[in-house]
Formats: C-alpha cells, sequence, structure tokens
C-alpha cells in the first residue's frame, strides 16, 4: 500500500504569501492609513483650530486630541505590521513600517510644536533689564 502523507496544517508564517495577494492588501491598506493620517491633520486639527477662533484653551485641547489619534494610528499601523510579518507578507511590512515612520515623525513634530508653545520663559537673562 503507497502511505498518503497526513495533511500538515496551514500556519500563517509556514509559507511566504504570495505576491498578488500581498500587494492586494499592501497598496489600498497604505493609502487608506496615509490618507486618513492626511485628511486628520486638515479637518481634523485643522479645522479644530479654525473653529477655535483664537481661544488658546481650545487651540490646547485640539491639539492633543490630534496628537491622541497619531499615537492611536501608530499603534494600530505597528500592530498590523506585526500581523503582516507573522503572515510573511514582506510589502505588507514595508508599507506598514512607512506609515508608522510618517505617524512617528508627523506625532514628533506635532509634541515639539506643542513644547515650543509651552515653554515657560527663563527666570532671567544674562544682562537683561530685569536681572
Amino acid at each position: 500500500m503507497t502511505d498518503i502523507p497526513a495533511q500538515r496544517r496551514r500556519r500563517p508564517w509556514s509559507h511566504r504569501t504570495r505576491l498578488g495577494v500581498d500587494l492586494a492588501f499592501a497598496i489600498p491598506l497604505f493609502l487608506l492609513e496615509a490618507g486618513w493620517l492626511a485628511l486628520d491633520a486638515v479637518y481634523g486639527y485643522g479645522l479644530d483650530v479654525w473653529a477655535a477662533q483664537g481661544e488658546q484653551t481650545h487651540i490646547d485641547a485640539a491639539a492633543l486630541a490630534y496628537m491622541g489619534r497619531l499615537r492611536t494610528l501608530q499603534i494600530t499601523v505597528l500592530v498590523l505590521a506585526v500581523l503582516a510579518a507573522v503572515s510573511r507578507a514582506r510589502w505588507t511590512v514595508i508599507t506598514h513600517l512607512l506609515v508608522a515612520l510618517l505617524a512617528g515623525g508627523t506625532l514628533m513634530a506635532a509634541q515639539h510644536d506643542w513644547d515650543y508653545r509651552h515653554a515657560s520663559p527663563p527666570g532671567c537673562v544674562r544682562y537683561g533689564p530685569n536681572c
């Protein structure tokens, strides 16, 4: 008799994801995530600042909410990158890491702007009028 090999279970990390399937996930997810990042900057943060009409407390609240949404997007994208890495989908991992870097850079710029606007003035500057 012939021996029939037992069916191997299909695990996501056992074989590399096919290129067509990989690109079918990578391209739309990249466009969705990058588009969300751009639209959130314009419509989420920009319109909130515009609607604040110069009230600093509302502008600060909009900035904090925007930084929170950026953190959430960055964490979500990194979790999706890990899931794509487990599935051995190379292009999906690359695109998710690119979006994570973009979100991280945007978050870093927003945090720097926040720190710059809320820095306390120095107590006494040498040769200043109040020293």
